[in-house]
């Protein structure tokens, strides 16, 4: 029998497990999902804007290190090399693919770290409570191919079902206790655990672009990820929804200057072209009320 994070972390780093296997990737062909990287270049120009606003309160430092964590095949680095913001002459990027902030380097002072949808797939807890019966909840642990239900003597954080993300919480405070200068991090759920387990739906599985609700269908061959509440996380400096984030970091004055770009080179397009024109389409669904612009973004500095 093992609790359901333990199985969880077998099944997606275990020696077969969906990522470790090389199974688990982000991508429109061959892939298993689609990230807000994914989508095109224009998160990264507009995560380079916000990094470049973090350099510029740092007072313009000469060198600083921007860790990507989780960053699977490298779309978000690569966005963010081709952005070339002002700090770009100082800044040194850098990914690490593991959800694990073991990698980093002991000391992040003056660094700034970036999360895109690693949360999620940091190894969660799954408890269910009834507040109405005045007794300790219960916690999902996995026996023999179905889920059982054991005592939970923790403190029960809503009434139904939900995730318990200690994992994830923990991870965020390593990098904070590392002193960097700032750290992002996107991710889908919800501002408190009590919304999640009213909604319901928060457990999510995730294969060639299928979505599943059963995290127990052929372990390692299947991503495995939660929605993430806030409220049990490190209290963050600053929240948007990543519609909000878009609009304060200028997506209406790219889109802008994509448009006009196409326009003046449309007869004869070129690569870069073609490339200002999309960003129409990709400020549609990185601002998606019932999609990606429903995420939530969050600041610690």
């Amino acid at each position: 029998m093992q609790r359901f994070d333990e199985y969880v972390a077998e099944a997606l780093y275990g020696a077969d497990g969906f990522y470790t296997s090389g199974r688990g990737i982000a991508g429109r062909r061959g892939g298993d999902f689609i990230t807000s990287p994914e989508v095109g270049p224009l998160f990264g120009a507009l995560v380079a804007e916000w990094v470049n606003r973090v350099w510029e309160q740092r007072g313009r430092p000469a060198s600083f290190a921007v860790f990507d964590v989780g960053t699977g095949p490298g779309t978000l680095l690569r966005s963010l090399a081709a952005a070339e913001p002002e700090c770009a002459q100082a800044w040194t990027l850098q990914g690490i693919d593991l959800a694990t902030a073991s990698e980093l380097p002991g000391s992040l002072e003056g660094a700034v770290v970036i999360a895109n949808e690693l949360l999620d797939n940091v190894p969660f807890r799954w408890v269910r409570s009834s507040r109405e019966d005045g007794e300790d909840g219960e916690e999902a642990f996995v026996a023999n191919g179905a889920i059982a239900w054991r005592p939970f003597k923790g403190p029960l954080l809503a009434e139904g079902e939900y995730p318990l993300v200690e994992g994830a919480a923990a991870l965020v405070q390593s990098v904070l206790d590392r002193e960097p200068a700032g750290v992002l991090v996107f991710d889908y759920g919800a501002a408190t655990t009590a919304e999640l387990a009213r909604r319901g739906g928060w457990l999510r599985c995730y294969r060639e672009h299928q979505r599943s609700n059963d995290p127990l269908r052929n372990p390692g061959w299947w991503d495995i990820t939660t929605d993430v509440p806030l409220d049990q996380l490190p209290f963050p400096a600053k929240t948007w929804t990543q519609a909000e984030f878009c609009a304060e970091l200028g997506i209406e004055a790219l889109v802008a200057e994509g448009r006009a770009y196409w326009r003046h080179h449309a007869a004869k397009p070129d690569l870069s072209a073609v490339r200002m024109r999309s960003r129409v389409s990709e400020a549609e669904a990185l601002t998606d009320p019932t999609g990606l612009g429903a995420f939530w973004v969050a600041e610690w500095s």
